[in-house]
């Protein structure tokens, strides 16, 4: 996959990843963009970083 493209679709999972207005929220969309990404393994890391609060968007 060119660079363009998958630094795009991360970038995307990260937002997706942030939004929600408590913790569980943001860790429950976060898994769902990343398993849409990369599968289990994204899932695993966009609940990670969508529960840890690293990411805020308001």
């Amino acid at each position: 996959m060119p660079k363009l493209p998958a630094i795009l679709i991360c970038a995307l999972a990260l937002t997706v990843g942030a939004c929600g207005p408590n913790t569980a929220t943001r860790a429950t969309t976060g898994a769902a963009a990343g398993a849409l990404v990369a599968g289990p393994i994204g899932a695993v890391a966009g609940a990670a970083i969508g529960g840890s609060g690293a990411v805020h968007i308001k």
